[in-house]
Parts: structure tokens; sequence; C-alpha cells
């Protein structure tokens, strides 16, 4: 059975509806086996920047060390579902620490490649690939050659910052959600990095915004859910997933993420 665990934090995100996050997380908890979930316990409150230039930076990283402790020596995959996009950073240097040539596969509409010198609301969420490679915030962010850049394939990203088109076209590859269409061109894409495994972070809002309407930032001329299905479950044949994240559901109403439930669970089975 596959196991999961729950980080409805919401404190990385820039946006208005940020608290819908922690919504999300549980909405999709609910439909998930309750005996393969471990939540953690996210504080309500958004915390200080502490001089670091990034808004709610106490409560991150409190979060940051109890999912640290959480992934620890863990050996089996684990779904670690959000929250911001700010959860997968701990997953990815879980992991990272034990499969040397890991790969990251990260799906998401916006790069998240903004840096504290780069970002103009200064949200972690927004330099969360940024930390996955080093240059985040500190105490943040993983050690620097953790994940090379060399093994990250960015996918359906399609909302760019200046400062993040110049760091993107240092990836292994960017592939636009057209490249996607066809499963072939991601494995294809991980192959050439020479990774021996493979972490997938999924955002929801690389989907497009007609195949699921609960996220804070949508962006058109995404994903539909059968591409990115069919782009993960591709990936699985060909390489060891070693673990991944789904994040960014912010419903607006119940009745809203009942609504996206179907498209979500989708997404979560091919992950697990």
């Amino acid at each position: 059975m596959a196991r999961f665990v729950i980080v409805p934090q919401w404190q990385g995100s820039p946006s208005s509806r940020a608290m819908m996050l922690m919504d999300g997380a549980q909405a999709i908890a609910g439909d998930l086996p309750r005996s393969a979930c471990v939540t953690l316990d996210v504080p309500l409150e958004a915390g200080e920047s502490l001089d670091t230039g990034v808004p709610r930076y106490s409560a991150l990283s409190r979060i940051r060390t109890a999912l640290d402790q959480a992934l620890g020596g863990r050996a089996e995959p684990v779904v670690v579902v959000g929250g911001d996009c700010g959860v997968s950073v701990a997953a990815i240097g879980a992991v990272a620490a034990r499969e040397p040539s890991l790969a990251v596969v990260w799906f998401d509409a916006h790069p998240d490649l903004n840096t504290p010198s780069t970002s103009p609301s200064g949200a972690f969420s927004g330099m969360a690939l940024s930390a996955v490679l080093g240059d985040g915030p500190s105490g943040l962010s993983l050690p620097v050659g953790a994940v090379p850049r060399s093994r990250v394939v960015l996918a359906g990203a399609r909302a760019f910052d200046a400062a993040e088109t110049q760091r993107a076209a240092e990836l292994a590859a960017v592939l636009s959600p057209d490249a996607l269409t066809d499963p072939r061109a991601l494995v294809d894409a991980v192959a050439a990095t020479g990774a021996t495994a493979v972490f997938v972070h999924v955002d929801l809002d690389a989907l497009d915004p007609a195949a699921l309407t609960g996220v804070t930032s949508p962006v058109p001329f995404g994903l539909d859910v059968p591409s990115l299905v069919a782009a993960i479950s591709a990936l699985r044949d060909a390489f060891p997933l070693a673990g991944s994240t789904i994040a960014g559901f912010a419903p607006s109403s119940p009745a809203a993420a009942v609504d996206d439930m179907g498209a979500i669970l989708r997404v979560v089975g091919s992950l697990a």
C-alpha cells in the first residue's frame, strides 16, 4: 500500500486564497486510506519573516523541521500531499539522500525558479525549485548539488517571470504542455539525464483550468488529465518512482472540492 504524508502548509503561497490550501490537502486526505496517512500538525498562524525577506519564514521553518523528521529514515516511496509547493523541497531532499542519481520532474504552470533576490512577492512557493537546487532561502533549501540542474526536467510550465526564463534554460529540459501530449517525450528527457530513479512533483495548476478549477493561480493552455496521467505512467514504466508530491489544491468550497476530486484522484493514482 502506498504511504502518504499530508502537509497542509499554506504559508509559502502569495495568494489571497492561500489558507484554502489547508482545505485542499485535507480534502485529498479524506479520500485516501486513513491507515496509510500521516498528517503533520501545521500551524494556523502566518509566522514572521525574521529579517529573511521571506514572508512567514518562521512557520515555514517549523514545518520543514517536522517534515524532515517525518520523512527521515523512510526507505519506501512516499507521496507527500500539500499544501503549497514548498513541501516538495524536504521530500526531494529525503529521497536524494538515498538516491545519488535522482532526477526530478517538476510539473507546474509556474517554474518556481525565483530566488530571494528576484522574487516579486518573496513567497517561498515561487522559489521552491530554486530551493531544490540550493539557491533558495537559507534554512529552507537543499545543499548545492543535492540535485544538479542537469537532472531536473520542468514540465508544463507556461507562466515565467523574466529571471526564471534564464534559470530554466540551465535545466536538463523544459517541456511545454503540447510536447507532453506524447508521453515518450518525458521519458526521453529523463533518460537523457542519466538518472536511475525519479521524483515527480505535481502542482495541480499544471492542469488546464478546464480540467480543474481549485488552484490559486490558474493559467490557461495547460495539460489535460489524460495527458498528465499518461506521462507519469510512462515515466513509472521506465524508472523507479522514488517519491512524489501533489500540491496546490485550493478549492473555493466543499462542493467545488467534490467537483475536482475525480481528476485529482486520477493523478494520485498515477503517483501511488
